[in-house]
């Protein structure tokens, strides 16, 4: 009875399995958001993004009732439920700028906004080489933590775009021109600097987890 009650039960190497799904699926949305930003299909990549993001809800369920099922989890059980939603926070914040891209109907965007792009798919294949590492804390520990610190910077490389870009909105609209322009370009400038942000913190879980485990 109780070898088949473990049977039921989700093995340990299914928390990596899907977290490395999930790591992927918001990799797979920043190259979507990189290729929008660029003016290229932008309807097509706003709905992949949106369809991404309604897969990475599904993963972040199934790693939630999972923890709860388990009787044995890789790390702590709050460690899993924060870098899985964080994680998840990433990918809604993408899908949030789609919103905002679609309600005021923009299909060009600055250099500095593609520049943006660029930086989130540099935080999102971070992340995405790192989750597996997950698996193997202590031989992975030192690349664990280089990858934290290099999205850390990544981030800081996206809050000057993000202030440069402000600045120039200002420069060309904000001053006596198109206040409109503005505040659209402002509002998006803020979700793709929110965008980095959800990846630090997906930093800071892992290092936090290290710091535990290691």
């Amino acid at each position: 009875m109780m070898g088949m009650f473990r049977k039921l039960m989700p093995r340990e190497d299914k928390f990596f399995d899907m977290f490395s799904q999930h790591a992927k699926t918001v990799a797979s949305a920043a190259h979507a958001m990189e290729e929008l930003l660029r003016g290229t299909d932008v309807q097509k990549n706003c709905d992949r993004i949106v369809a991404l993001e309604g897969e990475a809800d599904d993963i972040t369920r199934d790693v939630l009732l999972a923890v709860r099922r388990s009787f044995i989890t890789p790390f702590d059980r709050g460690d899993i439920k924060d870098l899985i939603q964080s994680m998840d926070d990433a990918i809604d914040t993408m899908h949030k700028t789609v919103k905002t891209i679609r309600l005021f109907e923009q299909t060009s965007f600055t250099p500095l906004m593609q520049q943006m792009g660029g930086e989130i798919v540099k935080a999102a294949t971070l992340i995405e080489e790192a989750i597996p590492l997950l698996n193997r804390l202590g031989p992975n520990a030192q690349r664990l933590s280089a990858i934290a610190e290099e999205v850390t910077r990544v981030e800081g490389r996206s809050d000057e775009l993000h202030d440069e870009g402000l600045k120039d909105l200002f420069r060309r609209g904000g001053a006596g021109g198109d206040t409109m322009a503005y505040i659209i370009g402002s509002e998006i400038y803020g979700n793709l600097e929110k965008v980095a942000d959800r990846f630090e913190d997906v930093a800071n879980e892992i290092s936090g987890i290290l710091i535990e485990n290691v």
